[in-house]
């Protein structure tokens, strides 16, 4: 038997209950790709961190050695000093 506008008869519980599958599947693909878009940044933003963190030791390490030789320097200067002033 046929409905009201030549559909098939289906039951209206069943009808929604097919609705709100489509639907959910629907949103579920969408979440998937806002999930997959939101993994793709995160993965973006740990590259770079990873990228700054190095930069970073490489600087700390430098101003190590300018901060040893310029103590050298120092060092090897004020005894001449101390030993002109004598």
């Amino acid at each position: 038997m046929s409905g009201p506008n030549g559909e098939p008869s289906v039951p209206v519980g069943q009808q929604q209950e097919e609705e709100a599958e489509e639907a959910s599947d629907e949103e579920y693909v969408a979440l998937n790709l806002m999930l997959d878009q939101i993994n793709s940044c995160l993965d973006n933003l740990e590259e770079k961190n990873d990228v700054l963190n190095a930069k970073l030791r490489e600087l700390l390490e430098s101003n190590r050695q300018v901060r040893m030789e310029f103590r050298q320097q120092v060092e090897a200067t004020a005894p001449k000093d101390s030993q002109d002033n004598s």
